[in-house]
């Protein structure tokens, strides 16, 4: 009998894990990123590669940095949301056109409208590495200091706009 209990007590233990893990959101993993300085980077502008921009160059302002690519079918679904947000200018959004051929994203663009104010070129990817990007699309709203403060994972999608995003653009923009 004790032969079994061993297990049959594993068992348990493992089923239990299981039970508690297809509960969870996987668009709800935590970044560790949060309320920390959004990571440095310095890259190429999409559309004029001969300019940078800088994350240095964003700070006193609140913005939105997008991650996307023209391969994306999941940026696609977002791309008017996007687009109808800009028009409204309640808040900075840039992009970062993650692991893509300059000439793919801007036909991309061409095709379905530029939402960003700017959009920077990360060809290998590395700057996306350092925002913890897990695939694209994914959306960072930071603060004026330039820390952080929330990482949506897939598409935005209006409640996520109405519900998390611009009440915490609105938040933000209040603190000095």
């Amino acid at each position: 009998m004790k032969r079994y209990l061993l297990p049959l007590l594993v068992f348990v233990v493992m089923a239990g894990f299981l039970a508690i893990g297809l509960k969870l959101d996987p668009r709800e993993v935590p970044s560790p990123l949060i309320g920390k300085p959004a990571p440095a980077f310095d890259l190429p502008q999409l559309a004029t590669p001969d300019q940078r921009l800088a994350a240095k160059d964003l700070r006193g302002q609140v913005w939105l940095l997008n991650v996307w690519a023209s391969w994306c079918v999941a940026c696609r679904q977002e791309h008017p949301l996007l687009v109808e947000l800009s028009k409204s200018g309640q808040v900075k959004l840039y992009g970062l056109n993650y692991k893509d051929k300059r000439e793919d994203a801007l036909r991309w663009l061409a095709n379905f409208g530029d939402p960003y104010l700017k959009s920077i070129s990360d060809t290998d990817g590395l700057v996306g590495i350092d925002y913890g990007v897990y695939g694209v699309p994914e959306t960072f709203v930071i603060d004026k200091q330039g820390v952080i403060r929330h990482k949506q994972i897939g598409p935005v999608t209006a409640e996520s706009l109405r519900d998390t995003l611009l009440p915490l653009v609105a938040k933000l923009e209040q603190t000095p």
